[in-house]
């Protein structure tokens, strides 16, 4: 698992509906081991290996992350906000943030207004950002309406194999989605596999609805993050039992195949892999649900990282988690191929 990668993902700003920069990265890095890839208008890149074979399985890890818009300068310089995507706003109030202006960034900080502190209720517009600009023509020249903003924190690693950074969510899904194609090929995987890192999944899915849309797949997978019941203020009673270093979680999901999550337990089984569960009822809330109601349908699975704090800018994970979930992927690869029975019912009348 190359670390530093995942470290260059992670520290790489890619607000929804801005993912050029990091896509370009994801580009560069899988050339080496892609036998093709694509592109198409909406910003997902397809890194895909066997590309001709007639069985094909869609992996999917979305690259963007939550963050705000820019609105409105006002007279004095200070920057205007709007929520782009699922943000809890009291988390940035005083928090260090960075706009992206003409690819470059720039920081700021959040402004510590009496009225917010302790304020549950705000709104994105009641934030207001400084950059230090004197006046709205200075501000000007390092930000505009639409450049994407988000929180300014960097990878740090913490005790053992625990390390903290803002966008997990989920970079850690789309950095696992191409490490699995590379190790399925090294594997001597035959079927067609693809990594989609995929757009736009914290504001509208789109990203997910092109990648599905795009080929005839067999089977997608859904690789992203998911609530753990090991840090305080959370229950196991919510969506299941699941801890950091507890190995990559399988759902269990009226959207997700039965078969799919069987035969990744006996992947997980051969390569003593330990997993974990998680329980939705109805939607997953991640690419998965959009791809599963694509074209004909798609039969889908979800498999999840471990994270701590989610949609925060101190995210929470577990490298071992991550090398689990490349190798489970990695391996089902082989498990996986023509002949399988996707369907639920186990006896069908003609």
């Amino acid at each position: 698992m190359n670390r530093e990668f995942l470290h260059e993902l992670l520290n790489t700003p890619s607000v929804s509906g801005h993912e050029e920069e990091i896509q370009r990265k994801t580009i560069q890095y899988t050339a080496d081991f892609c036998d093709k890839q694509e592109a198409d208008a909406t910003g997902n890149v397809l890194h895909r290996i066997n590309p001709d074979a007639p069985f094909q399985v869609l992996m999917m890890g979305h690259i963007d992350e939550i963050g705000f818009l820019v609105t409105h300068i006002d007279e004095s310089g200070m920057i205007k906000v709007m929520s782009n995507g699922g943000l809890r706003l009291p988390l940035y109030v005083g928090a260090r943030v960075q706009i992206i202006h003409d690819g470059k960034k720039v920081p700021g900080v959040v402004s510590v207004a009496r009225d917010l502190v302790g304020n549950k209720e705000i709104k994105a517009n009641d934030l207001t950002i400084d950059i230090g600009a004197g006046s709205k023509e200075e501000a000007l020249q390092y930000a505009a309406p639409g450049d994407p903003v988000c929180a300014d924190t960097l990878v740090e690693d913490l005790v053992g194999e625990k390390f903290t950074s803002r966008a997990m969510d989920n970079r850690t899904g789309a950095f696992v989605v191409m490490e699995a194609l590379k190790r399925a090929k090294e594997l001597g995987a035959t079927i067609g596999v693809t990594a989609a890192t995929t757009v736009g999944e914290e504001t509208s899915m789109r990203g997910a609805a092109w990648a599905a849309a795009s080929h005839a797949w067999d089977l997608a997978i859904a690789v992203d993050v998911t609530y753990v019941s090991d840090c305080p203020g959370t229950n196991p009673a919510d969506t299941g039992d699941v801890k950091l270093g507890g190995g990559p979680v399988l759902c269990t999901a009226t959207t997700v195949n039965k078969k799919a999550n069987h035969m990744f337990v006996e992947t997980a089984e051969e390569k003593g892999i330990q997993i974990q569960w998680e329980v939705a009822s109805g939607h997953t809330g991640t690419d998965a649900d959009r791809a599963h109601i694509s074209g004909k349908g798609i039969p889908v699975a979800l498999v999840s990282i471990p994270l701590r704090y989610m949609h925060s800018s101190v995210e929470v994970a577990d490298y071992r988690d991550i090398e689990n979930a490349i190798e489970l992927l990695g391996a089902f690869m082989l498990k996986v191929g023509p002949g399988v029975e996707w369907k639920n019912l186990s006896v069908l009348k003609k």
